[in-house]
């Protein structure tokens, strides 16, 4: 199993073609520029995705594994690359995504019999609950959910990278502790790839902001390799794990995604609709920074995947597994619902007007001679009488405003 040279030309594979498609990006129209909700600075190129595929596809060739097994992964993962390149070009519709991401579950399904034929014991009587006929309708459904989950939750540099990261060590471990040598050395190998996209992507001391990113490639294909793996390892007689474990493995852009749709829905608009509403945009507003808002939510991920692991070896029953798991999502709902009340336990504030003030009088600070002590004068010569009597709290704020203070 120690085929460490396959890991490291997957890694060099990967920064080789970054090297090479990044000074190229602009003529192949992979730029992503800025806009009202993209609020990076400059235009970064959308190769990551692609990058990550073709290190990958080229270092697997030196693998000590079967590759026939691989035949039908690499097809339906092409199938992706192919329409998120498209789409990272040419801004496609939201239906040819979905019509080419069911193609690709049903390749897997169909073509590699890669199928969810149960869900787990999820019976109190610890039976297994079959999905019969409808096996493949929802491997279809599972899969589509998982590729448009890692590709939400694409919002920060390196966000995407390290979840994937998180979720893909939880699979290595049941691999590994299950003897499945293939899935053990493809993980490995995947894994590398994304480390050497980190190195472009994610934020540290000597980089101020990504100098790549990954794309609607990158998510849909990190997506859809992450469905194979789940189904790959929960099913079957001699499964490595329950299936419920594969919800804890991807937790948190699960809560976040269906979160969102659920308060996009109540707010009557469409589920798809981008806004600036993710649990990484609410941890911006309450003023972290992106290093700092990606690394609680790594945390927050490995958690996650501490989780599914100990169900796994601890023998707890799916079914408890199942209810923790949505009782953390109740717990994560009511959080995001009531975010200023959460910020405000933490010291926060989440206001965003007051925050837009802060960032001008900080920025005017840099450039001259105010002091704390004066703006706060300013401040309270600029509140009406009322407001300077009763000493309003500004800090109090909904996630779900779009530019007022409320409670």
């Amino acid at each position: 199993m120690q085929q460490y040279h396959s890991y490291i030309i997957g890694f060099l594979a990967t920064a080789a073609i970054i090297y090479f498609l990044r000074s190229r990006a602009a003529y192949l129209g992979l730029i992503d520029s800025p806009c009202k909700r993209k609020q990076h600075s400059g235009n970064i190129p959308l190769i990551g995705g692609l990058a990550i595929f073709c290190g990958f596809i080229f270092s697997s060739l030196t693998l000590d594994v079967a590759l026939v097994d691989l035949y039908v992964f690499f097809a339906a993962s092409l199938t992706m690359i192919i329409v998120g390149v498209l789409d990272d070009a040419f801004n496609l519709s939201t239906r040819i995504r979905f019509v080419a991401q069911t193609i690709a579950a049903l390749i897997m399904s169909v073509w590699g019999g890669v199928i969810l034929f149960d869900l787990g014991e999820l019976f109190f009587d610890g039976s297994l609950l079959p999905l019969g006929i409808l096996a493949i309708p929802f491997t279809v459904f599972a899969t589509v959910g998982v590729i448009n989950t890692l590709n939400m939750s694409d919002g920060l540099d390196g966000l995407s990278g390290v979840l994937t990261l998180s979720a893909l060590t939880g699979l290595i471990v049941v691999a590994y502790t299950a003897n499945a040598y293939t899935e053990f050395s493809t993980l490995l190998l995947l894994s590398s790839c994304i480390v050497a996209f980190l190195l472009f992507n994610l934020r540290h001391p000597l980089r101020r902001q990504a100098s790549i990113f990954m794309g609607d490639a990158g998510s849909m294909f990190i997506g859809f390799a992450l469905t194979w793996f789940f189904i790959k390892l929960s099913q079957g007689e001699q499964r490595a794990m329950p299936p419920v474990t594969a919800l804890w493995f991807i937790a948190l852009p699960l809560f976040d995604t269906v979160g969102i749709m659920f308060r996009r829905i109540t707010k009557g608009r469409s589920p798809f609709l981008a806004d600036r509403e993710h649990f990484h945009h609410v941890l911006l507003l309450a003023g972290y920074s992106v290093a700092q808002s990606v690394a609680i939510m790594t945390v927050l991920s490995v958690i996650g995947v501490v989780i599914g692991l100990t169900g796994i070896y601890f023998n707890i029953p799916d079914i408890i597994m199942f209810v923790l798991f949505l009782g953390m999502f109740s717990v994560y709902f009511w959080g995001m619902m009531h975010a200023w009340k959460v910020m405000r336990f933490l010291s926060r504030s989440i206001c965003r007007r007051r925050n837009s003030k802060e960032r001008r009088v900080n920025a005017a600070r840099r450039t001259s001679n105010i002091t704390p002590e004066i703006e706060r004068r300013a401040d309270l010569d600029r509140r009406s009488p009322v407001d300077r009597r009763s000493n309003v709290n500004l800090h109090s704020f909904s996630v779900e405003d779009q530019g007022t203070c409320t409670k």
